[in-house]
């Protein structure tokens, strides 16, 4: 309860203090340089369309996992949906898809490998050529952080969405076109 007092206290006192104030000139140039706020951000302004780095920076590319589960949640489906309308606006890109797991239990490489195939699973579903893609577990291999907490954990519960511009040795396709 005291710390509730202050933290409303504290910021009365800065509204009281602030409420004089009429030049906000040194504000708006501090929070906006070149006077505007939808300029490209400093190293990204040469990212090309359609490029791997538009990929990352506009639909993102990791999906996570409950515990122990490959089920997609409304937050994936939606990250999915946004990667899907990409990729198939650029159908020169292949997928790696890189399945992670970092729960209890002896099945690591097997759940990562579903929550692989759960994802490449619904990219075909919205339109995503099944001959673009392929997916493979990895497990607990290539932790995103090692950690006993669970909030670290949870970020290890993921699929990755990589872009290729060949297929690799985990990819059927691979060895199927004789490496």
């Amino acid at each position: 309860m005291r710390t509730i007092l202050l933290t409303i206290t504290t910021f009365a006192l800065l509204g009281l203090a602030t409420a004089g104030c009429t030049n906000t000139s040194r504000l708006s140039e501090s929070m906006a340089p070149g006077g505007a706020t939808d300029e490209p951000a400093a190293g990204f302004a040469n990212v090309r369309s359609g490029s791997e780095e538009d990929f990352i920076m506009t639909v993102g590319r990791r999906v996570y996992f409950s515990s122990g589960s490959d089920e997609l949640n409304d937050v994936s489906r939606e990250t999915l949906d946004l990667q899907a309308r990409w990729l198939n606006q650029h159908p020169s890109w292949l997928v790696k898809l890189q399945g992670y797991a970092d729960d209890p239990g002896g099945s690591n490489v097997k759940l990562s490998d579903k929550r692989a195939n759960t994802v490449m699973a619904y990219l075909a579903s919205r339109g995503v050529s099944p001959q673009r893609m392929w997916a493979k577990g990895y497990g607990k291999e290539r932790q995103v952080r090692r950690c006993p907490d669970i909030s670290c954990k949870a970020q290890n519960r993921r699929v990755v969405v990589n872009l290729r511009k060949k297929f690799d040795a985990a990819a059927p396709q691979f060895a199927k076109a004789g490496g």
